[in-house]
């Protein structure tokens, strides 16, 4: 899914708090039925926040793409249908025991959350 945002409405996305931007990434999933990673040849990008493994998620095309960048620039983002999230990436990542960064940008790791209470969030929008 790409946005008809423009450049300025996406910094200015990025410039909200994290909290701001995780409503912002549940409304978009909800409304185009799709989660966006960053994926590679070894599957998808995780990164480590204060000693915790977690899959970096972004709520369009052009978000994730932005963050490919450094040691990412390799990387391609990728649309995980909804329904997929919920039956496959919600138990396969409490199963890995790895938690959701929910929107990260380059200053800020996001909201952290664990696969069930990301998926039990996103159910309420």
């Amino acid at each position: 899914m790409t946005t008809a945002n423009t450049p300025e409405q996406n910094a200015q996305i990025l410039g909200l708090g994290a909290k701001k931007r995780l409503t912002y990434l549940f409304e978009t999933v909800k409304q185009f039925k799709q989660v966006w990673i960053l994926n590679d040849n070894d599957g998808c990008v995780m990164l480590t926040s204060e000693d915790d493994d977690c899959v970096p998620v972004w709520p369009t095309r052009e978000f994730a793409q932005a963050w490919a960048t450094g040691e990412w620039e390799g990387c391609s983002p990728k649309a995980i249908p909804i329904n997929d999230w919920f039956s496959r990436w919600t138990p396969g990542l409490e199963d890995d025991d790895l938690l959701i960064a929910a929107f990260p940008t380059e200053d800020d790791d996001g909201t952290i959350l664990f696969a069930d209470e990301f998926e039990k969030q996103l159910k309420r929008f």
